[in-house]
């Protein structure tokens, strides 16, 4: 379970990084964009990718996953700045709900009653998280709506799992090559529009934001890393690598959030993350016992 605890630690991070980019004054974009540089690097040292029979790849999944990534992540900066670690982090999460039911509506698979169960809860713990009332006391001006946010990170990475799940099924690339041309692509993409702010005078080649962005990059490729080496530890157990892992993130981003970023959560909230958690157990309970 050491490697469940060390992504879970990346994982929330990640979300600490985030959070603290805007009090540094960290161009998201830029350090979003030089991340997927480092976690090139580290895959190829760590993962050690064989680039061959490329050009059997799903090369339509890699474009889709290479614009989605580094487009979602702005999304999910903006969420944790706007509505805080603890909320994105459960949206995040809760997330796995959406290849359930995609799994049921286009590939036919059954759904149990523990499986609805758990997406009604799921949803019902989305809709606690949401900051439904106005805090009176505000010291940063935010956008109205700030629960659109939330909902961009809870579709978006479940469409995300849900192309990672497709590229998966493609066995004559291995899934460390398939990952290393995600990220080749998300760097492309995400340097193209760069080159365009730059270009335009819009933003300017700053190294604290690359800087910035390799450590979110080390943390974002752990996040993965450990990850794997979860399922490797607990080949036979992939259901309690799993639960533990969206249960963990949950339970110490909520820590994070409350007690070093003092966030406020209403009573509506904290229902919220108590049914994030009993949903997972739920959809899971079958397959751990």
């Amino acid at each position: 379970m050491l490697y469940v605890f060390l992504s879970i630690c990346c994982s929330v991070i990640v979300s600490i990084l985030l959070k603290l980019a805007k009090r540094y004054q960290i161009d998201v974009f830029q350090a979003i964009t030089w991340n997927y540089s480092m976690a090139i690097l580290l895959t190829w040292i760590f993962l050690k990718p064989q680039l061959h029979n490329l050009q059997s790849a799903p090369f339509y999944i890699y474009s889709l996953l290479g614009l989605l990534l580094p487009s979602l992540f702005v999304m999910i900066a903006a969420s944790v700045r706007y509505t805080g670690i603890v909320r994105t982090e459960i949206a995040q999460r809760l997330s796995l709900f959406i290849p359930i039911i995609a799994a049921f509506l286009l590939f036919g698979e059954g759904l149990t009653p523990a499986k609805i169960i758990g997406i009604v809860l799921g949803f019902a713990a989305i809709i606690c998280s949401i900051p439904w009332q106005k805090e009176r006391y505000q010291t940063q001006k935010k956008p109205a709506n700030t629960w659109v946010y939330l909902l961009v990170v809870f579709v978006g990475m479940g469409v995300i799992d849900i192309l990672f799940k497709q590229m998966a099924l493609f066995k004559a690339v291995s899934y460390p090559a398939s990952l290393f041309m995600v990220y080749v692509i998300s760097f492309v993409l995400g340097m193209a529009g760069l080159l365009y702010l730059f270009a335009t005078k819009k933003s300017k080649f700053s190294w604290p934001h690359i800087l910035f962005g390799w450590i979110l990059g080390i943390a974002n490729f752990g996040n993965i890393l450990f990850y794997l080496k979860a399922h490797q530890a607990l080949a036979k157990d992939p259901s309690i690598v799993f639960s533990a892992m969206n249960i963990g993130v949950i339970v110490l981003g909520t820590f994070v959030g409350l007690l070093i970023f003092k966030e406020k959560l209403s009573l509506l909230n904290k229902i919220g993350i108590a049914l994030a958690v009993i949903a997972i157990i739920i959809i899971y309970y079958p397959q751990i016992f």
